[in-house]
C-alpha cells in the first residue's frame, strides 16, 4: 500500500477569520494558525515567493482535517465560486451531521444559504449544499436510522 491516510482538503479563502468562525459553528475545531512563507515553499507550489495565512481546521473525531489558506503573495488568480457544482475541478467539501435542520439555523446566522433544498434520498439521507463565507460549497449529511 502506498497511502496511508488522506491528511486534508485544501481551500483558498478571502477571509481567514470569517471562514475560521463558520467552520467553528459548524463543529470543527481550530488545531493552528500559521504564516507559510520562504524559498521552500514557493519550490511546493511553483508560486515562487509566496505568504500565505493558513488555519487548519480538525473535525471532531479528530481523523479529518480542513486547511484554509488565504494567500498574502502572489494574489489570487482565478474565482470559481460562482461556478456550477458539475464544473471542472470544483471542490466541495461533504460533512456528516446529526441534524440538517439544527445545522442550517446555526450556518444561516453566519451567512450561510442553501445552495438548492433539502432533499432525502430514501430511507438514508437528508442532504443539502450550502454557500458558505466567500461562496463556498458546502455538503450536508444527516444518516437517518
Amino acid at each position: 500500500m502506498t497511502i496511508k491516510r488522506m491528511d486534508n482538503v485544501g481551500i483558498v479563502v478571502d477571509d481567514l477569520d470569517e471562514t475560521i468562525d463558520f467552520f467553528l459553528e459548524l463543529g470543527l475545531e481550530l488545531e493552528g494558525r500559521a504564516m507559510i512563507e520562504g524559498e521552500w515553499a514557493g519550490r511546493v507550489t511553483a508560486l515562487g515567493d509566496q505568504r500565505v495565512e493558513i488555519a487548519m481546521m480538525r473535525t471532531p473525531d479528530g481523523h479529518s482535517r480542513v486547511e484554509l489558506s488565504r494567500f498574502l503573495t502572489p494574489p489570487v488568480v482565478a474565482d470559481h465560486r460562482n461556478a456550477p457544482v458539475n464544473a471542472l475541478g470544483y471542490l466541495r467539501v461533504m460533512f456528516a451531521v446529526d441534524d440538517v435542520d439544527n445545522t442550517l439555523e446555526r450556518l444561516s446566522k453566519r451567512g450561510a444559504q442553501l445552495a438548492g433544498e433539502v432533499v432525502q434520498y430514501k430511507d438514508a439521507y437528508r442532504l443539502c449544499y450550502i454557500r458558505g463565507p466567500g461562496g463556498l460549497l458546502i455538503g450536508l449529511a444527516q444518516e437517518l436510522s
